[in-house]
């Protein structure tokens, strides 16, 4: 009975994380009501409230659990969390690791995307979620100089910086990816991405 109750509660969370990033999605994050998410979810507000205090903090657990999920971030008592798949493909620096790195994050953008595009949308009127989302771009970033430190590659004051330059590169295009007509094949444009990462990890 237990374990019945537990996952229940699984659920219920679930429901409600998935009902709130669509909602997030097609309405947007200020226009979207604690009430209009626990409706979604089958369930109501005070429910909701028993699994999130606020619509912030289920945009919080949307980013913590289900973003770096897909793209396989872990704690990090250094980071916050680290990829380190990230910081391998980093340290190796060779084009055919990275291209390969690349082209399995280009696989998850379809899961990763709109949470991506909703946490940008709540940072916008929402002050703690803009440094949640400022935060776990830093962190990625500190994947890539870690990466670069542990291969020795770079002047040590290069490396953050190409991890910026790397990490915009990435975000823009994944932000991008099918929308816009960059006169490029899916294939082509990962091949310029991962020549252009390249370039700026060696």
């Amino acid at each position: 009975m237990a374990n019945l109750r537990q996952a229940q509660k699984q659920m219920t969370r679930r429901l409600l994380l998935e009902s709130g990033l669509e909602l997030f999605t097609e309405k947007g994050y200020a226009a979207t009501k604690v009430d209009e998410i626990a409706t979604a979810a089958g369930t109501t507000r005070v429910t909701f409230y028993a699994y999130f205090p606020s619509r912030s903090d289920l945009m919080k657990a949307l980013i913590d659990e289900r973003l770096n999920e897909a793209l396989q971030r872990v704690r990090s008592p250094e980071h916050g969390s680290t990829a380190q798949d990230l910081v391998a493909t980093v340290a190796d620096g060779t084009p055919e690791v990275i291209a390969a790195w690349l082209r399995r994050t280009a696989d998850s953008w379809p899961e990763i995307r709109p949470i991506i595009r909703v946490a940008r949308d709540a940072a916008a009127v929402d002050p703690v979620l803009r440094d949640l989302v400022e935060r776990w771009m830093e962190e990625a970033i500190s994947d890539i100089e870690d990466g670069l430190t542990a291969a020795g590659r770079l002047a040590p004051h290069q490396r953050r910086f190409r991890g910026v330059l790397a990490m915009a590169e990435l975000d823009y295009v994944a932000q991008h990816w099918g929308d816009a007509d960059w006169k490029l094949t899916g294939a082509q444009l990962l091949d310029e991405l991962s020549a252009s990462w390249v370039r700026l990890l060696n």
